[in-house]
């Protein structure tokens, strides 16, 4: 057993799917989360034990809203989509070819997979691919992720489409919800450009820019748009190659810790919520606001941030943008010059000391 099934103990893996995948680019410094992804713990289970169950899931109406509306989009041989690609991607007429891997059978879909894309990278045969299987290493495990739709231009780019249900409204999207859409596409980048690595094929052939196809307004007609993942593929690349080499984070763990979560024959965890609160305990988590829309454990991870006086975290993008100082109050003691700066963090004290002496200049 290595380090990370004994981490897990007798508790079955979780697979990993391209959400999960794409919730580890929102938080790449969290210790905590890299080994419990990594040993593939349950996290929604583990949270619901120690008392603290995540909001988490969409609610059947949101469900049927989303599957009916990708129904219409690929309805007739994905004729509406191609209509879009069409003034999307400048797809010519003739191209016009399409495929359901999903026809072939669970057992035999990533095999085909592989060989659909490995003759039309070869023979130029496109144009779109729909319920293709692709996969990708996690920590020593494979993940099976299945996009929307892959869309082929002939001669030139592999285009993730991805089709989500939330509406785009006079030209504008959520913001919040773009950005999870745009995570769970590198997800999906990434494994097609690994394939095509694997297959002996540029993996730059599958473009960063990814087709988001919403309903438009309050209509249920769709309209599709190009989002740049260049930023989420780095970010993701970095927090995969981080649990790939998760020795070290093991090797700090003191003896003996484990989130086993020791369930019964009919998999009710036994372990008492305290020894596990315990183990967490030992590995730390880099907890902001932006958790409590990624992370099952964000309800734990909040109330430990809390208890150990952290009530006035920072927002993540400000953090890092702040060289990792985690609070307001850390950063007005970095200011008022009443606290010294850790190794790194000189030039942002530098700069935090001259943002409160223009303040006080102002103010007088």
């Amino acid at each position: 057993m290595n380090g990370l099934d004994a981490l897990r103990g007798t508790t079955p893996a979780k697979p990993h799917d391209a959400r999960a995948i794409a919730a580890l680019a929102a938080n790449p410094g969290c210790a905590r989360r890299a080994l419990m992804d990594g040993a593939g713990v349950d996290k929604d289970r583990a949270a619901r034990h120690l008392g603290f169950p995540a909001p988490f899931g969409q609610s059947p109406f949101a469900i049927t809203r989303g599957n009916a509306f990708e129904a219409l989009v690929k309805a007739d041989g994905c004729a509406e989509l191609l209509r879009m690609l069409r003034e999307l991607l400048r797809l010519p007429i003739d191209e016009v070819a399409y495929q359901d891997v999903h026809n072939v059978g669970a057992h035999l879909r990533h095999t085909h997979t592989r060989a659909l894309f490995d003759r039309a990278a070869r023979e130029e045969q496109g144009t779109l691919y729909d319920h293709p299987l692709l996969s990708l290493r996690i920590a020593g495990h494979t993940a099976y992720l299945e996009p929307d739709v892959v869309a082929f231009q002939r001669g030139k780019q592999f285009h993730i489409v991805e089709i989500k249900s939330f509406a785009v409204i006079d030209g504008q999207a959520d913001p919040a919800a773009v950005a999870a859409a745009a995570r769970q596409a590198a997800v999906y980048v990434l494994a097609l450009r690994t394939l095509l690595e694997e297959l002996g094929h540029d993996p730059l052939r599958v473009a960063h820019d990814v087709v988001l196809v919403c309903p438009e307004n309050f209509a249920n007609r769709p309209v599709a748009t190009l989002v740049d993942v260049r930023r989420q593929l780095a970010v993701l690349k970095r927090q995969l190659a981080r649990m790939t080499s998760i020795d070290r984070l093991l090797a700090e763990l003191p003896d003996g810790v484990t989130f086993d979560l020791r369930p019964d024959d009919e998999g009710v965890p036994t372990r008492p919520a305290a020894e596990l609160a315990e183990a967490l305990h030992q590995v730390a988590a880099r907890y902001a606001p932006d958790c409590l829309s990624t992370c099952d454990l964000c309800f734990f991870c909040r109330d430990e941030a809390r208890r150990d006086g952290a009530s006035d975290l920072l927002g993540r993008q400000v953090r890092d943008a702040l060289g990792g100082v985690a609070t307001v109050e850390e950063a007005l003691e970095l200011a008022e010059g009443r606290r010294d700066p850790a190794p790194g963090q000189e030039e942002i004290a530098r700069l935090l000391r001259d943002a409160e002496r223009l303040r006080r200049e102002c103010l007088a």
